[in-house]
């Protein structure tokens, strides 16, 4: 029996009743005025009339609202809101982006869901943002590690091209917790102006920091229990617990995935390619979060999260 047999990938009925379970574990929610308890299902409601569908199709999840009298579904307030595309197959979608560990073009997701290519754009930007972690909790703590490294990935438009160095790229800063979870940022440079606010904001004062050289890091590691760094121009890339081998694995897997897999990221959509590797990353099989699981987590951030078009383009 494969994954992509249950009943929700296929049937637009059980999907709703998917849905429904993960995003309203209390029961259905008035997405006008709020309310819990008056409310009833519309059963055998249809659209209307068009040429594709002669008869209409049939509103599947469709709710009445007594105290304010009007219609909801759980679609609404979520990245589904106003999507034509049927709700199983973004349920396929965001199986398939979740349990692809370098991700899956749009490409790839129009071939596989059968619909347009434009629509498979927007669907993913969507799920990216579902990815996308509302927690800013300090990462690390008393006895534990973080990694903190920078890179450079693609071109900035309208920069020349010079040899070494990489000031024609977008450059991403990422703090890595050994063990756990990773946190990137798209930022403007690598400058301490740059790098020293976020690491001061994202990582407990009570944490070990590990570095390379670079100088940006060596006035605010005095602020933390320790600060360690490994000197890569030197050739020293382990001594004893001090590297960077952690964030390093985090920026293979995520090259890899841009370079290989989407090949192309215009730098504004950048942060959201950070989220769905971040989201990845922090929710993989080594923390004991397989496949299906991650795509449930990915489900319930569906919640409370809109994208129009104009604004993900």
């Amino acid at each position: 029996m494969s994954v992509l047999s249950r009943p929700y990938f296929h049937d637009e009925a059980a999907a709703f009743e998917h849905v429904e379970a993960m995003l309203w574990p209390q029961g259905p929610v008035c997405h006008h005025c709020g309310s819990m308890d008056k409310h009833y299902k519309l059963a055998g409601v249809r659209s209307k009339p068009s040429k594709k569908n002669p008869h209409g199709v049939e509103r599947h999840g469709l709710y009445k609202c007594s105290a304010c009298r009007a219609q909801f579904t759980v679609r609404m307030g979520t990245i589904f809101e106003e999507s034509h595309l049927p709700l199983h197959k973004w349920l396929q979608a965001i199986h398939l982006m979740c349990s692809s560990k370098k991700g899956i073009s749009s490409h790839q997701l129009h071939r596989v869901l059968e619909c347009t290519y434009k629509t498979a754009w927007f669907l993913s930007h969507r799920v990216r943002e579902a990815m996308r972690s509302d927690d800013f909790t300090p990462m690390g703590g008393n006895g534990k590690f973080v990694e903190v490294d920078e890179t450079y990935i693609g071109r900035l438009t309208d920069t020349p091209v010079k040899r070494g160095g990489g000031a024609h790229k977008n450059t991403v800063v990422t703090l890595v917790e050994r063990g756990g979870r990773s946190r990137s940022f798209h930022v403007v440079s690598a400058r301490i102006g740059t790098v020293m606010p976020i690491v001061r904001a994202n990582i407990a004062k009570e944490s070990a920091l590990m570095t390379d050289e670079a100088g940006v890091y060596r006035r605010v590691g005095q602020e933390f229990a320790s600060h360690d760094f490994v000197t890569h121009s030197k050739d020293e890339y382990v001594r004893g617990n001090i590297h960077t081998n952690t964030v390093e694995g985090y920026y293979s897997i995520f090259k890899r995935g841009m370079k290989g897999v989407y090949q192309h990221c215009a730098e504004h959509h950048l942060h959201r390619y950070l989220a769905e590797f971040d989201f990845r990353y922090s929710n993989r099989s080594a923390m004991g979060v397989e496949d299906n699981v991650r795509s449930l987590i990915a489900l319930k951030g569906a919640k409370g999260k809109r994208l129009t078009y104009r604004t993900a383009y």
